[in-house]
């Protein structure tokens, strides 16, 4: 079973999240930062992670550079809800994400792109 870390500060959507993706099958953990989750990866590694870019503590721009850095083949999706981050969203593509949504997505397109990074 493929394990997924969530790392977003919003509560809900780590809910939601969660939700979709254990019913399908995942195990999932989940960080309330990018501090937290850099931390919870550095300790027991995940198949992919799945990261919001504005939060607290440390945003997921730097826990994504952090994270590709000592973990070279790490998979990362980047969501983003801010207003105008479609910008940031490339950026974080060109730091190591593998893909990319804006909020709100579809979480069918989300599952769709979860299925495929954990089968390549």
């Amino acid at each position: 079973m493929a394990t997924i870390l969530i790392i977003d500060d919003d509560d809900l959507i780590r809910v939601l999240l969660r939700s979709a993706l254990e019913e399908t099958g995942y195990e999932v953990a989940e960080a309330a930062n990018g501090l937290q989750g850099l931390e919870m990866y550095r300790q027991s590694p995940t198949d992919l992670v799945i990261t919001d870019i504005v939060m607290p503590e440390m945003n997921g721009m730097d826990m994504l550079l952090a994270l590709t850095r000592e973990f070279l083949n790490t998979k990362v999706i980047a969501i983003s809800g801010a207003g105008g981050e479609k910008n940031v969203l490339d950026v974080a593509k060109l730091l190591g994400a593998r893909q990319i949504f804006q909020k709100p997505f579809r979480m069918s397109d989300l599952l769709g792109a979860v299925r495929y990074e954990l089968e390549h």
